[in-house]
This record gives structure tokens, C-alpha cells and sequence, in this order.
């Protein structure tokens, strides 16, 4: 029976923590803790719940049932559940996350020093692209190219800015915003939310175990065993950096404090402390952390599209790929307006599938539950969605009116309530009995 050594599993596990580290995830952190200032360690705490440790949960789920996405889907169906899944493949990859990644890190990596033009980004987002497929060609090998040579150079770069952070702060922790003042520990809740890590973790899951039993390892019980422990070291590695820059954001609105968004703290904080080398620090950690994920999402989108259609895993990358460099061509402003809608429609039901999942033990039929608690969720997810698109015309007063609805998360009492209802049917129906031979 083959087994990983220790610096194979650190090295899965360092694999891990580059495919969650995109650009938003170092973008987020500074940007809540430049407004909770004071209450920083509280936005912190909130933040990790969701930022950490709903991807943690989703990564565990997936170890359980194999790595894919389509255990998970199995109690709703084949139809419901092959739809949720292209949706989730689609959204995080070609459509969207995948070429976003790029214009990201041309936006803060290269274009301070090129300037922003369409043909600088063309030629960037070309040679990205080649090194992106490059690396996605060749997933038996992601561990080895990921985990072992360009992940220690990122956390390299990640030290030495989180260490700066920490004994090189730009200043004393300011005060903190109206809404930090009122509720820190929600409010970072909200922005962990908001990292949409939960939808990359249905992607990376399947990732996660290809590249386990690429080194040989066929025993399900190891191989689930193996992406628990992958992902934990994921998690610890993303809570280190996000309490550092949350530190970072927190201790720079003295140099920052008219910043509308992470990047500008993150710049104004490497220029102050390092100058010329900060940006040439900031544009290695951004373009690494982009790279690494993009490599992630399109080797899951390549898996999955090819075990569906009639393609190889080949094709399906190349095409996404050069996809992604189309799409990622027509600028981050439009990208961004058009993903935005879309990404927190499914988060919903992303949160509310790893949880029945989890929890699967409790169901005598699982199918009685999945489907109506999933059926509510999209259907807030569809409203929190158009809200999102600028359409909250459309949307009754009814949802409006409904706990945390203001947060996004008008859907949870509904979702409680219909799961509530669902689990008493559940054991007043018994166990279903299995169909006659």
C-alpha cells in the first residue's frame, strides 16, 4: 500500500494553501482591518470563520465522499446536481474567477511599472496564460511544480511582508469605523464571506485527491485522510496571513486612511516601508498568488469537463485557457461587475450543500432533505442575487423585511426553518425501504 512521506504531505499541503491564496484573499484582509482598527482582533476572528473555515469544512466534505463535487450533488439528482455543478466549474473558472486572476495581477503586480494600456495587458495576460497552461498540462506533476517550487517562493515573499507588518508597522492601530464599532466580529464575518473561497473549495476538492493518487495512493481511507490534512495545513498557513495583514491594515491608516480598497493599503504600505523593492515585493506575492489558483481552477475545470463531455482533459484546458485570455481582455471593471451577482447567488447554496453533507448521518433519506432546503436556498440566492446585479426592484418588499437581509444572509432563518420541517418529515416518514429485486 503506498503512503506519502512527510515532505510529500507538507508539500500537498503547501499546494493546498497557493491554490486558495488568489489576489483576494490578500486584498480583503487590509481593507477590514484598516476600518475595525481597534477592534481588529474581533473583525479577525469573524473574518477566519468564513475565510477559513467554511473552505476547511467544504474541503473535509469532499475528502469524505471522494473528491467530487457529484457525491455531494448525488440526493438532489442527477439533473439538479449536474447543474449546480457546471454553474460552480463555469462561474470559478472560464467565466470568471480564472481570467480575473490575470487582470488582478496586471493591475497590481505590472501595471504600476508599465503603465495600463490594452496591448501591456494583451502581452501579459498571453505569457500568464502559457504558464498557466504549462503547469495545468501537466497535473501529475502539480504537487511537485506547485507545492515544492512555487509555493516556498510565495511564502517567502509572504514572510517577509507579514514580518514587516508585524515588527515594521506604519504606525500605531487607529479607531475604527462606525460599523466595526457596532458589530466587529458580524462585519468580518461578512467580509470572510465575501472571498468566495467556499465555491473554490467544491473546485479545488477534486484537485485536492487527483493529485493523491497521482503519487500512487489508491486506498480511499488514505486518500480522504490525506485531503484532511492538506487542507488543514491550507488552513493554518491562510490564518497566519490574513492576522497579519489584518494587523498590516489595521496599523496603516496613517498612510492609508483615505484607501478605498485593500490594494491601495497594500501599496501605500510597501512603498512607505520598502520603496521601489516593496512594489517589486508586492508584484511577486500577487502574481504568484494568482497563478498558482488559476492553475488550480483550470486543472478542475479540465477534470470535470472531461469526464462529462466526449473531449480529453487536453482539450478542455487549451479551450478554457484560451477562453479565459479572451475574457480576461476586456478589463477588470466589467469582469468584476458581471461576476459579482452570480458568485454570491451561489454561495447560498454552495454553504447550505457542505453543511447537509456534513450532517448526513442525521437523514434516514437524504433526498427528503437536500431537495426542499436546497430548493429555498436558490431561490434566496436568486434574490440576493439580483440585488447584487442592481435590480432590487424586482425583489419583493417580503425579502427586504427578513433577519439579516441587509448582510446578504436573509436566506439563513428561511433555510433553518425549511431544514427544520424537512428533518421531522424525514423521521416521521422512517427509513425508505430498498426497491424489490
Amino acid at each position: 500500500m503506498t503512503r506519502l512521506k512527510g515532505l510529500d504531505l507538507l508539500a500537498l499541503g503547501f499546494m493546498t494553501f497557493a491554490l486558495f491564496l488568489g489576489a483576494g484573499n490578500i486584498i480583503f484582509p487590509p481593507s477590514a482591518g484598516l476600518a475595525a482598527g481597534e477592534n481588529v482582533w474581533r473583525a479577525a476572528a469573524g473574518f477566519l470563520l468564513t475565510g477559513v473555515g467554511l473552505p476547511l469544512l467544504t474541503v473535509i466534505a469532499l475528502a469524505r465522499v471522494g473528491g467530487g463535487m457529484d457525491r455531494l450533488t448525488a440526493p438532489l439528482g442527477r439533473r439538479a446536481g449536474l447543474l449546480f455543478a457546471v454553474a460552480v466549474y463555469l462561474a470559478i473558472g472560464p467565466l470568471f474567477a480564472t481570467p480575473r486572476t490575470a487582470v488582478v495581477s496586471f493591475e497590481m503586480g505590472v501595471a504600476p511599472f508599465t503603465g495600463e494600456s490594452s496591448l501591456a495587458l494583451f502581452l501579459y495576460s498571453a505569457a500568464y496564460f502559457a504558464a498557466v497552461l504549462f503547469l495545468a498540462l501537466n497535473p501529475g506533476k502539480l504537487v511537485d511544480s506547485v507545492g515544492k517550487l512555487i509555493t516556498p517562493v510565495l511564502l517567502s515573499a509572504l514572510l517577509v511582508l507579514g514580518g514587516a507588518a508585524l515588527f515594521a508597522p506604519a504606525g500605531a492601530i487607529g479607531s475604527s469605523s462606525a460599523e466595526y464599532q457596532a458589530a466587529p466580529l458580524v462585519e468580518g464575518f461578512l467580509q470572510g464571506y465575501l472571498t468566495m473561497d467556499t465555491l473554490g473549495a467544491l473546485v479545488f476538492g477534486i484537485v485536492i485527491a487527483t493529485a493523491i493518487r497521482d503519487h500512487g495512493v489508491k486506498d480511499s481511507s488514505l486518500v480522504t485522510r490525506y485531503s484532511v490534512i492538506a487542507g488543514a495545513i491550507a488552513a493554518l498557513g491562510l490564518c497566519l496571513v490574513y492576522l497579519a495583514l489584518f494587523y498590516l491594515g489595521a496599523t496603516s491608516q496613517g498612510i492609508a486612511g483615505e484607501a478605498q480598497n485593500g490594494v491601495q493599503i497594500l501599496t501605500a504600505y510597501v512603498q512607505h516601508t520598502f520603496g521601489v523593492a516593496g512594489s517589486l515585493l508586492l508584484a511577486v506575492v500577487i502574481t504568484l498568488a494568482c497563478l498558482t489558483t488559476a492553475v488550480g481552477l483550470l486543472t478542475a475545470c479540465g477534470e470535470f469537463f472531461s469526464g462529462m463531455l466526449p473531449l480529453s482533459y487536453r482539450t478542455v484546458v487549451i479551450v478554457f485557457g484560451l477562453f479565459s485570455l479572451g475574457v480576461a481582455n476586456q478589463g477588470l471593471t466589467q469582469l468584476i461587475s458581471l461576476s459579482v451577482p452570480v458568485l454570491v447567488g451561489l454561495y447560498p447554496l454552495a454553504i447550505v450543500l457542505v453543511a447537509l453533507s456534513l450532517m448526513d448521518r442525521f437523514w434516514l433519506d437524504p433526498r427528503r432533505v437536500f431537495v426542499p432546503t436546497m430548493a429555498v436556498a436558490l431561490l434566496f440566492g436568486l434574490v440576493d442575487g439580483l440585488t447584487a446585479a442592481g435590480f432590487a426592484g424586482l425583489v419583493p418588499a417580503m425579502f427586504a423585511g427578513l433577519p439579516l437581509a441587509g448582510q446578504s444572509l436573509g436566506w439563513l432563518m428561511p433555510v433553518l426553518m425549511t431544514l427544520t420541517v424537512a428533518v421531522l418529515v424525514d423521521r416521521l416518514m422512517g427509513r425508505r425501504l430498498p426497491a424489490p429485486a
